[in-house]
């Protein structure tokens, strides 16, 4: 249905996961969606995205007709290859509208609990982020700073007016979240019984426009009209000369440590309710943060700000314990960050395509990694390594290609054999690479707007063939199950 969900294809890469002999399952972040598709600028640190919804277990419940998806694979939009954002949202929504509606005529008792049970327990978050977006509804979509003033400012009289006359819009929104979690945590449990960890990924930043930083506007750097003073990005880097310019908003973080980093506590507790590990972007923003003036045009233009990390996760771990944290330490890493990540044990990444790049610190090659890492053929933001090595200097080509002992042929799997047999306690490889595909199915180009988020798998034409090559070469390198 236009998008992967958390059904019956879900559990069949599972199935695969173990017959290939993996462990790990890693995810980019599952939040609903905003600006540009990214899941890096969601409307939730907490939600989980509609479009991620399976739609047979609602079939199955009596909330979907067969009518409702009936003629679904003759959509012109329905590419198997890519997703059609802009034609699947509003599709998916009508679906999950007519699944609420039905669940109010026929639901039984113990659902209608189990819902109430779900709004009562999640209520510090599930009733700000239904509200906001039945609110961005009536404002037709536009970012929050620019609603009525009541709203925007989040006067309590206007905000319970607004909550009765569109209560129905608002426990849409809850049913939602019930139903993605209630089936995000089967899948979870089925993984478990198959030996299976998941990984999940907290943007260091969230959106502006964002059920949080409406609801919490004392916590970022904002202006009275809600605008940010300054944004978060990068410096100039290996992916763009003139910096990334993320644009989300930066941490007020002395609220933040005033109450005793509440916000973040709650944010990994349920992150932990969803996943064995968490890798969490741009760690080092946690040491210092790229601090840019709102309205530049680039990245280029900023300053690095002292970010208090460590305090911050002395707190998290006398909350949680030690934390199953993956520290996304990529880019230039000062001796700060480095401490950091070392006195709370995080692995680090390593990611073997920078390790071939004559531009990048010669950090990244297998033999020179500790076993406190996570090794990664590549990542969302890089070239698939057929796509890089198309595209690589001939110097680059020749040392990755001497390097590995690939004869050229398939060297995508000698990337995977290099991740394999490195020291390092994990090895991930994206879908793209291990089925051997092009640039055509990059994820993300960074610095861009536009064509990025849109890869779609199809299933591969010989599952089992695959699965047994990668098993074999998995349990040659002694990380099977």
């Amino acid at each position: 249905y236009g998008i992967g969900t958390l059904g019956p294809e879900a559990e069949q890469f599972l199935d695969f996961l173990v017959a290939s002999g993996q462990r790990l399952w890693q995810v980019l972040p599952v939040g609903p969606t905003g600006y540009g598709d990214s899941p890096y600028q969601g409307f939730s640190a907490f939600a989980g995205s509609p479009l991620l919804v399976a739609l047979e277990p609602l079939q199955s419940a009596g909330l979907v007709e067969a009518k409702d998806l009936a003629g679904w694979s003759e959509r012109e939009w329905n590419d198997p290859t890519r997703i059609d954002f802009l034609s699947l949202i509003p599709w998916k929504n009508s679906i999950l509208q007519k699944a609420f509606v039905r669940f109010q005529s026929i639901a039984t008792p113990s659902q209608r609990a189990d819902l109430d049970r779900f709004r009562h327990d999640d209520a510090l978050w599930v009733d700000d982020y239904a509200l906001f977006m039945a609110l961005k509804e009536v404002h037709e979509g536009v970012g929050w700073p620019d609603w009525r003033r009541e709203y925007r400012d989040r006067d309590p009289q206007a905000l319970r007016e607004f909550a009765i006359d569109q209560s129905q819009a608002i426990d849409f929104h809850t049913f939602v979240q019930w139903i993605f979690h209630d089936q995000w945590h089967k899948l979870r449990a089925l993984a478990a019984t198959r030996g299976i960890s998941l990984i999940g990924d907290i943007p260091i930043f969230v959106s502006l426009d964002s059920a949080d930083v409406w609801a919490s506007r004392r916590l970022f750097q904002l202006d009275e009209s809600g605008r940010p003073t300054v944004v978060a990005g990068v410096p100039p880097d290996y992916f763009s000369d003139t910096g990334q310019l993320w644009g989300n908003p930066i941490y007020q973080w002395d609220e933040h440590e005033k109450t005793g980093f509440e916000w973040w506590q709650r944010v990994l507790v349920s992150r932990f309710d969803l996943f064995d590990y968490v890798r969490v972007d741009h760690f080092r923003g946690f040491c210092a943060y790229w601090a840019i003036p709102f309205g530049e045009p680039t990245a280029a233009h900023g300053q690095w700000i002292p970010a208090p990390g460590e305090a911050l996760f002395r707190v998290l771990e006398e909350r949680i314990g030690r934390l199953p944290i993956i520290a996304e330490d990529l880019g230039v890493i000062t001796p700060d960050v480095v401490e950091l990540i070392d006195r709370f044990g995080f692995p680090g990444m390593k990611v073997l395509q920078f390790g071939f790049d004559e531009k990048e610190q010669n950090d990244h090659l297998p033999h020179g990694y500790v076993r406190n890492s996570v090794v990664y053929t590549g990542t969302h933001d890089n070239d698939t390594v057929l796509g890089w090595l198309a595209s690589a200097s001939d110097a680059d080509r020749s040392f990755a290609l001497r390097y590995l002992a690939s004869d050229g042929t398939t060297p995508h799997w000698d990337f995977i054999r290099g991740a394999l047999a490195s020291p390092a306690q994990f090895a991930i490889t994206p879908m793209q690479d291990l089925l051997g595909l092009d640039s055509e199915a990059r994820m993300n180009r960074p610095g861009t707007l536009g064509g990025n988020w849109q890869w779609r798998m199809s299933a591969p034409a010989d599952t089992n063939v695959l699965a047994a090559r990668l098993r074999e070469i998995t349990q040659l390198y002694g990380r099977s199950s």
